[in-house]
Parts: structure tokens; C-alpha cells; sequence
């Protein structure tokens, strides 16, 4: 049934009229033309469409439209402010954490969330962390570089 959803989406009041029940991996890319987040397994597996769901990595392939309505949802789209990338954003090009790209929104998203509950992770936790979103480039020695620097220049307070 379409409903009115309202969520916040990158900051900003988001108003959709949409079937509640439709996947919200559908939502932003189809209806909001927010492409970061891709379509994968469709199964909540590979994490390729990661996003921030108040602040927790999540997968929007296994969300409905209707959850997300008070909520706030960020996508690859929404890390960069005012024109300047995020930390781990900037990790991941510094160690060129990946190749194909298809992953990489996911992944980041992934080690932001990470690295908001848990500033500074040991190497086991980010691989736990991490251990949701799935690489076929074989990019995850870099990737686990690119969110130790993260660490590190969010703990000195560097951007």
C-alpha cells in the first residue's frame, strides 16, 4: 500500500510517497537516485548495499520503505561535507582500498560505523567488523589499512 514515509536522508527531511512494503535499497536508488548503494545478493549477505540506518551498518536490501519512516539513513552519498570527504573516505583512496568499486560504499560505511562504536579496534575487530561485506578484488590487506589510518587520524583529530 503507498504511504507517505518520512525519514531523514544525509541530513536533509526526506517525503516519499512509496509502498511501504518495497525494499529500501530500491527506494534510494530508483526513487532517489542515490546509486551508492548497489544490488548484490538481494539476501543481506555481501553487504554491497551497506548503509547507516541511525548510525548502524545495515543492509537496505532487507529493509522496508515503511522502516525507515522517523529514521535517519545515510548513504555513501551523504559522508562527504561541504565538499570535503570523509576520513575514511580519504583512507580508503590513500591505500587505494579498492578496485572494481562495487563494494566500496559498503565497506566505507561499514568501517564509519565501526569506527563510531569503537574508535580505536583492534585488527581482529575491524576483520570481524568487516566480515559482512564481502571483496572479490582481494583488496582486504588495504582495507584494513585504510580503517586503521581512519583510526588513528579521527583519534588525533585529523580529517
Amino acid at each position: 500500500m503507498t504511504q507517505t514515509i518520512q525519514f531523514t536522508l544525509n541530513g536533509s527531511p526526506v517525503s516519499i510517497d512509496v509502498d511501504e512494503e518495497r525494499t529500501l535499497l530500491w527506494v534510494l536508488r530508483d526513487d532517489l537516485s542515490l546509486t551508492g548503494a548497489k544490488f548484490g545478493c538481494g539476501e543481506g549477505l555481501c553487504g554491497a548495499c551497506t548503509i547507516l540506518l541511525d548510525g548502524e551498518a545495515v543492509p537496505s536490501c532487507q529493509l522496508t520503505a515503511g522502516y525507515a519512516a522517523g529514521k535517519k539513513i545515510t548513504t555513501i552519498e551523504g559522508l562527504e561535507q561541504d565538499g570535503r570527504l570523509h576520513t575514511v573516505q580519504k583512507a580508503f583512496i590513500k591505500y587505494d582500498a579498492l578496485q572494481c568499486g562495487f563494494c566500496t560504499p559498503g565497506m566505507i560505511l561499514r568501517a564509519v560505523a565501526l569506527l563510531s562504536a569503537n574508535p580505536e579496534p583492534s585488527s581482529d575487530q575491524i576483520l570481524s567488523a568487516m566480515d559482512g561485506n564481502l571483496c572479490r578484488c582481494g583488496a582486504h590487506v588495504r582495507i584494513i589499512q585504510a580503517v586503521q589510518t581512519a583510526s588513528e587520524a579521527m583519534k588525533g583529530g585529523r580529517s
